[in-house]
């Protein structure tokens, strides 16, 4: 089994360049494209913290005015069809921000999730040490620093033989493999313990 990394983010934007091969067009960038869904973006919310969600259908729709108590806009017959919301992106998405911006992503995503509508929560690396997903699919390790803490580390995102590649071994701690590295190199046990005394290689403090 192997994974290429180059490969895997062409593949994720394959259709666009497929779409310049069919009409010699080449696609616009992520904040110029026009999106084919009326919400399909990134909402500041409070606290601060940020959240992705996704309303692509006119069943969703339905369903997110629903939840959110957005009855005004459900009846808004400009905002009918998915269509019709692309065409009111302008207006519309100001609006839904300044109406969700009071509420905190977790409380954002608690109801999107029991709707069913599609959402994904906005993570900073440092909050990834936690990660349920990462968690629950094997996805860090733990790993003992070299002053003793122990924290996680991302594991690389493939298997063989169905089994995770894990840590190999722990950062080394200051000094302690100097003694097996000067070996490696030739250096005998006494000329080692001379370097030592000498204060020319340093070794791990006991």
């Amino acid at each position: 089994m192997q994974a290429a990394l180059f490969e895997n983010n062409v593949f994720l934007v394959a259709q666009h360049m497929m779409q310049f091969a069919v009409t010699g067009k080449a696609a616009a960038p992520m904040p110029e494209r026009i999106s084919p869904w009326g919400i399909y973006d990134v909402f500041k919310v409070a606290a601060d913290e940020q959240i992705f969600l996704a309303v692509v259908s006119d069943t969703q729709w339905a369903l997110f005015c629903q939840a959110f108590g957005f009855a005004d806009l459900l009846a808004d017959a400009s905002l009918a069809t998915n269509n019709l919301r692309c065409a009111a992106r302008g207006w519309l998405l100001p609006a839904l921000r300044e109406r969700l911006a009071g509420q905190r992503a977790a409380d954002i995503a608690a109801v999107f999730e029991a709707a069913g509508l599609p959402f994904a929560p906005i993570t900073r690396p440092e909050q990834l040490m936690d990660d349920p997903h990462l968690l629950a699919t094997g996805g860090l390790a733990p790993l003992t620093l070299p002053d003793g803490r122990v924290t996680h580390v991302a594991l690389l995102p493939l298997t063989l033989g169905g089994e995770r590649l894990g840590v190999r071994q722990n950062p080394p701690r200051l000094g302690e493999h100097s003694a097996a590295l000067l070996r490696e190199l030739g250096y005998r046990d006494a000329d080692i313990a001379a370097l030592i005394d000498a204060q020319v290689v340093g070794v791990e403090a006991l």
